[in-house]
């Protein structure tokens, strides 16, 4: 007998009447009232995940991607159908985008494996975004490619160069160190973000970008390409065209997700000095695929992985200037004897054949050699201790060194309203040597963890002239911001975590070089106030909340739903409850 061939386009998937003859007769009856012809109605489909959207500033040209990539399907001999899905701008959420990143990875995940495609272009490029779109094509294994939005432009303001949103961040903290006034602050507001695309440095956008390419589910090349040069285009009609390769050879994402390929992208994440929350994305991304990321294996690898990009936060530079400096291909080949070569990639080739290839030219002001480094450690580290049990993250190329090695006082914040409420008051009993902690920022704490682990210099102390501290918190931080900041401290406080035991006065002990922070307080009296510690917030009553605050991980497990992972732990380990 001979086997029947696999259902290619619209003949997949077929909706279930029991009868299978008459769902494709059906199928196509339909299709046909789109005007499709039916020559059309035979090939492979590609589908694309359009994520424009009104909300989504970053998404503002995906309907001239999504048409580019039409084009490359349709001349590579396909059928290109769009697709909506939840779209997520950064700054348009509450409590937070990363509270959303879930729900659009199952929006995507359901879509791609309920609707007949060969294959599937995801177009997005807001932060949450990309993490959301590889999460759900990790747990559909069609075969995918990643279309990013790609970077702004900088803009001019007063001589000088402009680029959301780390310079928003410099500017606010200049208003509100008394230096600038409301005019001025608001004329600096409309020259930061001046055209389609991300935000312009090395914030968390430009970081998952490039970590889609080091994962290799990327065109080579096409992470840094900002928002509106023509060869953005260009790349989605190539990203369609490359669609039709992988569904015609099967390369599904299960073959190019791999422990390599994760290990690749965090070595690119620690050369770059990439953003803090790629951490948490990259970590969920692997659990779809049942690899772990394992924290201590992270600073192992940040040991000996140079930081070899020099854009803001930590430098002078912008994603438009790494682009024309080399782009991520730069950053891999200084990486290569790192790397594991052998990662597939959606172009069909390995990495190490990628990078067979002549170099191009390469701006050393912006890709440093590995000889020749901005620093010869990782940009990122993980840290342990009685206060972080499963670890919390120190951005240290955007730190203080200075600041490394210290103990101080803590000055404890109970909730982001109590931050708001007594940041700024006079009377705060703060100084510059102290500890600033946040508490009940983190993954199951009524905001979701936001991102804002960066803390503001209290205002009597920005006055006088104070630009950094310590801060601590289970909160998240914007991958544009810089500072001596812990963030992720997991467990979180709102889980019961040590974080929410801190008190004002504790002394707190922070080791870089021991990769350690500890709260020095006597189990004594850490059980005391947990016996003390008031009753957790009462579970939502509905809707996705709920569901999100049950199955919600820790920090260190990605913040994915635990349900969603490709192997689930007990239903209710580590999660609140009524």
């Amino acid at each position: 007998m001979t086997e029947k061939p696999e259902p290619v386009g619209l003949t997949r998937g077929l909706t279930n009447y029991g009868d299978m003859d008459f769902a494709r007769y059906l199928r196509l009856s339909m299709a046909r009232s789109m005007g499709l012809s039916s020559e059309l109605l035979r090939k492979p489909v590609v589908g694309i995940a359009a994520t424009y959207s009104e909300f989504n500033n970053c998404h503002r040209q995906v309907p001239e991607l999504v048409a580019a990539v039409k084009r490359g399907v349709l001349a590579a001999g396909g059928l290109p159908l769009e697709f909506p899905t939840i779209s997520l701008g950064e700054v348009f959420l509450n409590p937070t985008s990363l509270f959303f990143r879930n729900l659009m990875a199952i929006d995507t995940e359901e879509m791609v494996r309920g609707q007949p495609m060969d294959a599937v272009v995801l177009v997005g490029g807001c932060d949450k975004t990309v993490p959301a779109q590889l999460m759900g094509a990790v747990s559909a294994n069609v075969p995918a490619i990643q279309v990013v939005t790609g970077p702004m432009m900088t803009g001019r303001w007063r001589g000088e160069r402009l680029g959301a949103c780390t310079d928003c961040r410099r500017f606010w903290a200049k208003f509100r160190a008394g230096e600038i006034d409301a005019d001025t602050i608001e004329e600096v507001e409309g020259n930061l973000a001046t055209t389609a695309g991300t935000c312009a440095v090395m914030g968390t956008a430009s970081t998952m970008a490039s970590l889609a390419e080091a994962l290799g589910m990327m065109l080579p090349g096409t992470a840094a390409i900002p928002a509106v040069h023509a060869d953005r285009i260009r790349a989605a009609e190539a990203s369609g065209a490359a669609a039709m390769m992988l569904a015609a050879k099967r390369i599904t994402p299960d073959r190019i997700i791999t422990e390599k390929s994760v290990e690749n992208a965090l070595r690119v994440l620690l050369a770059i000095g990439g953003s803090t929350n790629a951490i948490i994305h990259l970590t969920a991304i692997a659990g779809r695929a049942g690899i772990t990321v394992d924290l201590n294996r992270l600073n192992a690898l940040s040991d000996t992985t140079p930081v070899l990009v020099d854009l803001k936060p930590t430098g002078p530079f912008y994603m438009e200037d790494l682009h024309v400096a080399g782009g991520i291909g730069a950053v891999l080949r200084e990486l290569k004897p790192l790397l594991h070569l052998d990662a597939l990639t959606v172009t069909g080739e390995t990495l190490g054949e990628r990078l067979a290839a002549e170099p191009g030219y390469v701006d050393r002001a912006v890709v440093r050699t590995r000889e020749e480094p901005l620093q010869p450690e990782g940009g990122l580290v993980a840290l342990f201790g009685s206060l972080a049990p499963r670890g919390a993250i120190l951005k240290r190329a955007a730190a203080d060194p200075k600041l490394f090695e210290k103990e101080a006082r803590a000055v404890v914040f109970t909730s982001l309203e109590d931050l708001a409420a007594r940041i700024d008051s006079p009377d705060l009993d703060v100084t510059a040597d102290d500890f600033l902690v946040l508490q009940n920022a983190g993954p199951l704490s009524p905001s979701g963890m936001p991102e804002a682990g960066y803390l503001p210099i209290p205002a009597k102390l920005a006055r006088a002239g104070v630009k950094d501290m310590v801060r601590i918190s289970d909160a998240r931080m914007s991958g544009t911001a810089y500072g001596t900041i812990v963030l992720h401290v997991s467990p979180d406080a709102a889980s019961g975590g040590p974080l929410g035991l801190v008190r004002n006065g504790d002394r707190i002990r922070l080791s870089v070089k021991e990769r350690r922070i500890d709260l020095l307080v006597e189990e004594a009296e850490l059980a005391r106030r947990r016996a003390e510690a008031p009753a957790a917030a009462a579970m939502p009553k509905r809707g996705y909340a709920r569901l999100y605050k049950e199955q919600v991980l820790q920090a260190d497990e990605g913040c994915d739903l635990d349900f969603l992972r490709a192997e689930p732990s007990c239903p209710s380990a580590g999660r609140a409850t009524d």
